[in-house]
């Protein structure tokens, strides 16, 4: 059936085709003065956390490279997934009905990429692979990648992308010239997310997503419709945690159903928020009292996971141990 082949990550958005890289100008010209000298490394590792554009670098760079020989076709072939020089190893689909996602990459993927740089370039230039992402190998598909950048065909570049590269195995990294990207600017995210496909959204929706972001686009498009970012940015805006900003905050959890989800984004941002006030103030009691709280929401939330239970409930449970917190201090 058609629908068992629906990927998820097909969306309008995709990396591949973006027009152009926002806010990584620096490593889009140490690649290209690297093509340009004639000897590049043959493998390199684009870093950084998820969702910051490492996906759309790499796309943008292998246009970059597979330009120098065909100009005028690479960009719509590499929109339409039909580059012959370009192999792009992500996780496959399970054999199942419907078929989902896999969890990682097995090493069957990785030797169809083995199997890509034996043949010859089809315009007689480079051939390029881009790995989404490393974190994502299983160990034989991670030691089978090992092997070809040990011993790379000749005109062969691969990027591998990862969010953790000190999971990698450490041989794999040393043999890899690194690019590390950080988090964008909260105007750079904002600029990336008006330039999208995307469906109508409240302006200061996307405003507020590009806010509570941490610099990456991908994360604000988690956060544009939902309900768990409004329910922070409430509580950002909140001059205090008086019991009628509580149970606004919280309320937005009543679905119990629907609340799963957005309960885990709103609780993503209540502790990150936790750990930036603790780390602006060291050794202080502030920051002393904000950790346990930390500590406290934290495995907390953990249990209200694992036995479902009542996400407006755990709203309020959360924000009032921040209140204690902020007393106490």
């Amino acid at each position: 059936m058609a629908e068992d082949l629906e990927d998820p990550r097909e969306v309008p958005w995709h990396p591949r085709l973006a027009e152009r890289v926002l806010g990584h100008d620096e490593e889009m010209a140490r690649f290209t003065s690297a093509i340009a000298s004639g000897r590049p490394h043959h493998a390199w590792l684009i870093t950084g956390p998820r969702g910051i554009g490492k996906a759309t670098l790499a796309y943008k760079l292998a246009n970059h490279v597979l330009s120098l020989a065909n100009p005028a076709q690479t960009p719509r072939w590499i929109a339409a997934r039909s580059h012959p020089d370009l192999f792009v190893l992500e996780r496959g689909f399970t054999d199942s009905k419907p078929k989902r996602l896999k969890q990682e990459i097995v090493v069957d993927d990785a030797r169809r990429m083995s199997e890509f740089f034996s043949h010859t370039s089809g315009s007689g230039g480079w051939r390029i692979a881009i790995v989404d992402c490393a974190d994502e190998l299983n160990t034989e598909a991670a030691n089978a990648l090992l092997k070809l950048v040990e011993e790379p065909p000749d005109k062969a570049l691969i990027l591998l992308l990862s969010h953790r590269p000190g999971r990698l195995l450490r041989t794999l990294r040393s043999r890899c010239r690194r690019l590390t990207l950080s988090a964008l600017d909260e105007a750079t995210v904002g600029d990336i997310l008006n330039r999208l496909p995307l469906p109508a959204a409240d302006g200061d929706a996307l405003a507020a997503a590009a806010r509570l972001s941490g610099g990456s686009p991908g994360r604000a498009l988690e956060l544009r419709d939902s309900l768990g970012a409004k329910a922070f940015d409430n509580f950002l805006k909140a001059r205090s945690l008086t019991p009628g900003t509580k149970l606004a905050v919280a309320g937005y959890f009543a679905q119990r159903q629907a609340a799963v989800q957005d309960f885990e984004i709103f609780a993503d941002l209540l502790l990150d928020w936790l750990a930036r006030e603790a780390a602006a103030e060291p050794g202080t009691d502030r920051a002393a009292a904000l950790a346990r709280a930390h500590q406290e929401i934290s495995a907390t939330r953990g249990v209200v996971a694992g036995y479902n239970l009542d996400r407006r409930t755990a709203a309020l449970n959360a924000l009032a141990t921040i209140e204690d917190a902020l007393k106490a201090a």
